[in-house]
């Protein structure tokens, strides 16, 4: 097993996010999506995402660090009972497909659909390197879910996921959460950027931006799980 490949350096450095508007979600504009900016991004609080729909390639990119963040502490997980029966009919992959899992999270038919071309060819690039991850939901070798994110120490910035069959996605969530069970697992976090109605019944939390920002140096701390390293 071995750790992820570290970057050249990016040329460009974010302010101080404390300094942010603090009622703004959106913290800076531009840059670029070089694996070394993306990562310097999660490290200091913040994620990429582009404005709007339609001509992105053309806007600049919007970096994001949430007045209210979704986090989700792996012993907080809430699965109930019929999740897990169903998840008795998956079997959890991580890293077998993930431009595919990628791929289906920027389906277009998709409701506020926001992974585009740009945002693909950085994550991919970054799963090259070791650092982004999928886990994936299989039924009779279907894949039916699945995630992706960032994994950096003890944090993992989940970006997407999608489900074809029922609970699938749920089910991969899950299959994260197993991922992250060691002697390490109190101390490492989830961040699911915003809290939705489906994530909180998950048992995903808000905290406030400067709370995040606080803990977020000894997140990083924590080692890598085995399962998220490179060859693990």
């Amino acid at each position: 097993m071995h750790q992820p490949l570290e970057p050249p350096s990016s040329r460009w450095v974010f302010g101080d996010i404390h300094e942010a508007d603090a009622d703004e979600d959106l913290v800076a504009i531009g840059a670029d999506l070089e694996p070394g900016t993306i990562l310097g991004a999660y490290r200091r609080g913040l994620f990429p995402m582009p404005f709007g729909t339609g001509r992105r390639a053309r806007e600049p990119m919007g970096w994001w660090s949430p007045v209210r963040r979704g986090v989700l502490s792996p012993a907080d997980l809430h699965v109930s009972r019929s999740l897990r029966r169903t998840a008795r009919d998956f079997e959890i992959r991580i890293d077998t497909a993930f431009e595919e899992v990628i791929d289906a999270c920027a389906d277009p038919q998709r409701p506020h659909g926001w992974i585009d071309p740009d945002i693909r060819e950085a994550y991919v690039a970054l799963h090259g390197l070791g650092w982004a991850h999928s886990v994936e939901a299989w039924r009779d070798g279907r894949l039916e879910g699945g995630l992706y994110g960032l994994a950096i120490g003890g944090l993992f910035a989940g970006e997407s996921m999608f489900h074809r069959a029922r609970d699938a996605s749920k089910v991969a969530l899950v299959g994260l959460v197993a991922a992250l069970d060691d002697e390490h697992a109190a101390r490492r976090l989830v961040d699911v950027q915003w809290r939705t109605p489906h994530l909180a019944s998950l048992g995903v939390r808000e905290v406030e931006r400067d709370l995040y920002l606080a803990g977020l140096p000894d997140v990083l701390a924590v080692p890598l799980p085995g399962p998220l390293l490179r060859g693990g």
